[in-house]
């Protein structure tokens, strides 16, 4: 689990042969960006973070985040400008480099595209190396490209995703039969799998029975009730994202939300941090209830592939608010 803090082909107007109209592309099946527009928008993503960053002002990147990812940097940013308002003493640029872009091909919005890099937040070629994996989302001819999704992942972790002749993406659509699990079924699949164990069609590992497991040691602190309660996340800007990958499965990007409280003994009473008190309007007195974001990245075997899961290979959350009693 990684927590992360602080931290949009244009067709001319025509008539086709059935007689419906294309604008803008919307009924073309065509590249989601071209490779340059990639970079570019890359490259803007990069730089916002940073001026956000070295500031802690939200404002600066609010234009290139969006779902989960922008709850997660919005929050986080708006924290640290509490307890940091002179901006991060500690900031060191973000730097995202060896870029490979996945471009599918669709018709119509939203529009996305993958970038898997490698960022400088590492140690190269050792048991800490890994990839940054960031899906670009633009929403309209007239809008911006955002970040909705990151997931960090190990190096070697990341699939091979199918291409065609010309080395462009298959999008996945949100309810293929194909998939052992639809990708709009994987957020409220997985909130009940976090509650009940079931599901039970989700591989072992740290962000599945190990979280599970996790929760379950925390709940037993002595003089404290903890409680969870996760929500799942599918529409608009939360909606997941999944490109087709060689093995016949695919990658698929998600989101969900979940709120932790933990309630106090008499006499005692919850801790609670600078960054999250930053976020809060009401005193605790007895009772934290804190409110996360958290988007997943999982790959998903096809219908009949044998006892194969859906294994969640990276996970990043973040507190996007807090109230007291």
């Amino acid at each position: 689990m990684r927590a992360v803090v602080g931290l949009a082909a244009v067709t001319s107007l025509s008539l086709t042969a059935t007689g419906c109209v294309t604008v803008h592309g919307e009924l073309a099946v065509v590249p989601t960006a071209q490779r340059s527009e990639a970079a570019q928008a890359l490259k803007v993503f990069t730089d916002a973070y940073n001026a956000a960053d070295r500031a802690y002002d939200p404002e600066l990147d609010a234009g290139q985040v969006t779902g989960a990812l922008g709850a997660i940097n919005q929050a986080g940013l708006r924290s640290r400008s509490v307890t940091d308002p002179d901006g991060n003493p500690r900031h060191v640029p973000l730097e995202l480099t060896d870029a490979k872009f996945t471009i599918p091909k669709k018709a119509g919005w939203p529009r996305f595209f993958l970038a898997d890099t490698d960022s400088n937040r590492d140690v190269d070629n050792g048991p800490q190396d890994n990839r940054w994996l960031l899906v670009f989302v633009r929403n309209g001819p007239d809008r911006a490209w955002e970040v909705a999704y990151l997931t960090i992942i190990a190096t070697g972790a990341v699939p091979v995703f199918k291409t065609d002749g010309d080395g462009w993406g298959e999008a996945i659509r949100p309810d293929d039969k194909a998939l052992a699990v639809a990708p709009n079924a994987l957020s409220d699949e997985y909130t009940s799998y976090l509650k009940t164990g079931e599901p039970a069609h989700f591989a072992p590992g740290p962000h599945t029975d190990g979280w599970r497991t996790e929760r379950q040691k925390v709940a037993r602190v002595p003089g404290f009730t903890q409680q969870y309660v996760d929500q799942p996340l599918k529409d608009g800007d939360f909606a997941p994202l999944g490109l087709a990958t060689k093995d016949g499965g695919a990658l698929v990007f998600f989101a969900s939300r979940f709120f932790d409280r933990q309630t106090a003994a008499k006499g005692l009473r919850p801790r609670v941090s600078a960054d999250v008190r930053a976020l809060m309007t009401t005193t605790v007195t007895s009772t934290l209830t804190k409110e996360w974001m958290s988007n997943q990245a999982v790959t998903v075997p096809r219908t009949g592939s044998g006892g194969a899961q859906v294994d969640v290979i990276g996970r990043l959350q973040g507190v996007t608010g807090a109230v007291g009693s």
